[in-house]
């Protein structure tokens, strides 16, 4: 059974996305927030495996939520804990506040007029510990807000890559699959696999999507050329 936190403001759209949710019996809404403050809270009290989280609230909103939920991930000692998994719902197919939420380490994010069948595929998804990357919408975000320039020493992040894994990255930034990443590369989707994850622990990234971000942000896949 997949463990979900619903957190809107509307208490009508939180009606309507817990039936979605619980139609097919695996996934239970252990609880609902109608702002950044309650879902804290919540997520403190029941250890949802995955947040659906909506950006705009009053008081304290999503981007306040990921912002302490970052905090919380990283201890003393630099260790990074496992923890709850955060999908954004927007109402937006291109906001600055979507690129905001996945670097701060939402691992995907839905629309809200997606398919009911799109909703539970996202939970059981993220749950299952894999990235959110709807096609061609969380492309179109981070390629837009991309477009600017690069923060100041980016790239240097990627000096601890070899040249192999840079292109890895580079094709997991252009959005392709395991299996598309191998037949590419001429190699496994096994080891194409061995590759992400060796990415993900040199650059400390979280997820798939944190690699597509990175790869934008250090210039390695630039708007036009994926």
């Amino acid at each position: 059974m997949r463990r979900v936190l619903l957190v809107d403001d509307q208490e009508l759209v939180r009606a309507g996305v817990r039936s979605l949710l619980e139609r097919d019996g695996d996934i239970e809404v252990v609880a609902e927030a109608a702002d950044g403050r309650q879902a804290l809270a919540q997520i403190d009290r029941f250890r949802p495996e995955v947040v659906l989280l909506d950006l705009q609230m009053p008081a304290v909103d999503g981007l306040d939520v990921l912002q302490e939920l970052e905090r919380r991930r990283v201890d003393t000692s630099g260790r990074r804990h496992v923890d709850t998994r955060v999908v954004v719902l927007t109402t937006f197919g291109e906001d600055d506040n979507v690129f905001a939420a996945l670097r701060l380490g939402a691992a995907g994010f839905l629309l809200k007029d997606a398919k009911p069948r799109e909703l539970r595929e996202a939970v059981r998804t993220v749950a299952a510990g894999d990235a959110l990357l709807s096609p061609g919408v969380t492309r179109s975000v981070i390629e837009r807000l991309a477009a600017t320039a690069l923060p100041p020493g980016a790239a240097a992040r990627l000096d601890v890559l070899t040249d192999r894994e840079r292109e890895v990255l580079a094709l997991v930034g252009r959005g392709m699959s395991n299996q598309e990443i191998g037949g590419h590369l001429h190699l496994s989707p096994a080891t194409a696999r061995t590759h992400v994850g060796r990415l993900l622990a040199k650059l400390d990234v979280r997820d798939r999507v944190g690699l597509v971000v990175l790869a934008y942000e250090t210039g390695l896949v630039r708007p036009g050329n994926g």
